[in-house]
C-alpha cells in the first residue's frame, strides 16, 4: 500500500510514521511537509519518500498524490476559505485516491456538553466555522473518509481511548497523542475501519472533567 502523509511533521503525524516503519515494513510512505530536512532521519529508508511542499499549493498536493491508495491530512484545516481541504479533495479526485483520514477538532456538531463544552467552545470559536466547513466539505465529496475529531491532547504514554460517532455525545476531554496515532495505524492497516464516520476520541476516564487532563 502507498500511504501519503500531509504535515508529516506533526506529533502525531511522527507517531503515525514510527510504527508504520516498526510493524508495516512492506508500505510505500511518501511524507509531505514545508521543509524536507526536518525528516531527513527517515529519508534514507527504502520505503520512505520525502516530498517538500505547501498544503495551500494545489500544484504541490496533487503531484504528492500520484499513485496514493490512502492519505492522511495530519492537521486540522483553519486556512482561509478551506484552501487545504479543496485541495486535498480536488487532488484525490484527479487522481483517482479514495480513502482518507482528515483531522479535526471537537465541537463541530455541538457535542461537547457541560462546563467543559461551554469553556471548548470559548477556546476553539476563533477557528470553528472553518472546522465545521472542512468536515462538510469532506462528508460531500463522495470521497471514503474518516473524520477524528481530536480531544485536547497529552503526551502521557499510554493507549487509552472510547470513540464515539457522528450523532454520539463526545466522551471525555482529554487524550494522548499515541492513542490518536493508534486509530490513525488501524484505519491504515484496516481501511474498512471507521469507513465514511466521523468519530470522536478521547480517555473516558476524563468525561465529566471541566478542563483538559495534560
Amino acid at each position: 500500500m502507498n500511504v501519503l502523509i500531509l504535515g508529516a511533521y506533526g506529533q502525531i503525524a511522527r507517531l503515525v510514521e514510527e510504527r508504520l516503519i516498526k510493524e508495516v515494513p512492506d508500505f510505500n510512505l511518501t511524507l509531505f511537509l514545508r521543509k524536507s530536512w526536518r525528516l531527513e532521519d527517515l529519508g534514507n529508508l527504502p520505503q520512505v519518500t520525502l516530498v517538500e511542499g505547501d498544503l495551500e499549493n494545489y500544484v504541490d498536493v496533487t503531484e504528492a498524490m500520484k499513485n496514493q491508495d490512502l492519505v492522511f491530512v495530519a492537521t486540522v484545516d483553519h486556512s482561509p476559505n478551506n484552501i487545504v481541504t479543496k485541495n486535498v479533495i480536488e487532488a484525490m479526485q484527479a487522481n483517482g485516491v479514495r480513502r482518507v483520514i482528515f483531522t479535526n477538532i471537537l465541537g463541530i456538531y455541538d457535542e461537547v456538553l457541560g462546563e467543559f463544552g461551554r469553556w471548548n467552545y470559548k477556546m476553539v470559536s476563533s477557528g470553528i466555522k472553518e472546522a465545521i466547513n472542512s468536515d462538510k466539505l469532506l462528508t460531500e465529496s463522495g470521497l471514503d473518509y474518516t473524520t477524528l475529531r481530536l480531544p485536547w491532547l497529552n503526551n502521557r504514554d499510554e493507549i487509552k481511548y472510547s470513540l464515539t460517532h457522528r450523532n454520539e455525545k463526545y466522551l471525555g476531554v482529554s487524550g494522548s497523542r499515541k492513542s490518536i496515532a493508534d486509530v490513525v495505524v488501524r484505519i491504515i492497516k484496516e481501511p474498512k475501519f471507521l469507513l465514511k464516520d466521523s468519530v470522536g476520541i478521547a480517555d473516558a476516564d476524563t468525561q465529566g472533567l471541566d478542563r483538559p487532563v495534560y
